[in-house]
């Protein structure tokens, strides 16, 4: 299967191999690109922080590359972030195995309000409300911004001519901003009617929705927020022939 990627260059490698070792053709087309800011405004008693709330493998590395703080404990949303985490040398890392609402729920079950903030690494816009839900708890949450993901503003040449000419079987999505900003992408060079043959493979039902504009020949959802479903979600597509 031909298969396009659309995740941030810094994110993309591991989904690649996974998806050479089964065979696949891959192209990568990263649709966001990671910026950090040059100047960090953080929030007032973040020093008190109690643990740090990872919802993003960019969050875990930007916190790494400004902070020396390792002793931090980190709650991370999925097994993506709670790998970069430790990637960057936090040892003490727990992941929620699935969306902002489970590692709302880790929290509130794990933490106590009175023990102190918790600090939230993260890039200027967010999906999911993860500070409403930990407030409505009883906690105090500190967002961090300390990157931005800025969108392509058009397809690349080669990307474009595969889609043109057929030669893209599928395309995964990982986020909302990321399918969000492929339909304007494609919308932008006037060959959105080419999706009809094209399947999507997403990672959540919110990431098919970002996607409703464009008709594709098949939308495949992953049972489960993670990569190893994801990948079981496109293989579902080999079996039926989608």
């Amino acid at each position: 299967m031909r298969v396009l990627v659309t995740r941030p260059r810094e994110d993309a490698a591991g989904l690649a191999a996974a998806l050479e070792a089964r065979g696949d053709v891959v192209m990568l087309e990263p649709l966001l690109t990671i910026v950090a800011r040059d100047a960090v405004d953080w929030p007032p008693g973040h020093e008190a922080a109690q643990a740090l709330l990872v919802t993003s493998a960019n969050g875990a590395r930007a916190f790494a590359g400004c902070d020396p703080r390792r002793g931090l404990p980190v709650y991370a949303v999925g097994e993506a972030s709670a790998a970069a985490a430790r990637e960057a040398g936090f040892p003490a890392v727990v992941s929620a195995g699935g969306d902002v609402d489970g590692l709302a729920t880790l929290v509130a079950a794990r933490l106590d309000p009175a023990a102190g903030p918790l600090l939230h690494p993260a890039a200027g816009r967010l999906a999911g409300d993860l500070q409403g839900a930990l407030s409505a708890v009883g906690f105090s949450v500190l967002r961090a911004v300390l990157y931005d993901a800025v969108p392509r503003s058009a397809l690349s040449q080669p990307v474009a001519a595969a889609i043109n000419r057929g030669a893209i079987d599928a395309v995964t999505f990982f986020s909302p901003r990321t399918a969000a900003a492929f339909v304007s992408l494609m919308e932008a060079a006037r060959i959105e009617g080419t999706c009809r043959g094209i399947a999507a493979v997403c990672l959540s039902p919110a990431v098919a929705a970002a996607l409703e504009r464009l008709a594709w020949r098949e939308v495949a959802v992953a049972a489960s927020p993670d990569q190893a479903a994801l990948l079981a979600a496109l293989d579902g597509l080999r079996v039926t022939g989608a």
